[in-house]
């Protein structure tokens, strides 16, 4: 049995020491993180997953900014415990926190990652939205949590002009 929750500030050095096990040691060097400098994540949907325990064993959190001016959710990074994976955790998370996004009015998410995977939740490859280099365009995707939502919407992706 797993509890979700809220990520607090108490529980910022466990979920990066998650994060640190389970990607590479450049993660921060990557184009995403550059968009991430300085901008507050959007805490309603900076979620993690505790063990009847208490041990971490996923989190997931997201970023505001923007295409062509406007707001869009910046999914990641997302993490499961290398001893937890196959269990469904970062599905869970995904499902929550992208219900709860639309819930609280936020429109259309994004990621870098692979689209086999991302692809059961609904995201689809993303024409025309450029990401900071070095960035493999194929592995841009998104998702409209209501419908439209990315019509029309392409250009480069750009840091958030204010928090949330």
């Amino acid at each position: 049995m797993y509890r979700l929750e809220q990520e607090t500030d108490a529980d910022w050095w466990e979920v990066e020491a998650l994060y640190d096990l389970c990607f590479a040691p450049g993660r921060s060097a990557l184009s995403s993180y550059r968009l991430r400098d300085g901008v507050p994540k959007v805490a309603d949907l900076c979620a993690i997953l505790r063990d009847e325990d208490g041990t971490l064993a996923a989190a997931i959190r997201y970023w505001p900014i923007e295409v062509a001016g406007r707001p869009v959710l910046l999914l990641g990074p997302v993490a499961v415990h290398p001893t937890r994976q196959g269990e469904g955790l970062g599905a869970l998370l995904i499902t929550e926190t992208l219900a709860e996004a639309r819930k609280i009015g936020w429109e259309r998410v994004m990621l870098v990652g692979d689209a086999p995977y991302y692809r059961r939740f609904g995201f689809r490859r993303l024409e025309g939205v450029v990401m900071p280099p070095p960035t493999n365009p194929e592995r841009v995707l998104g998702i409209a949590l209501v419908t439209g939502a990315w019509d029309g919407v392409t250009g480069p992706v750009t840091k958030a002009r204010c928090g949330a």
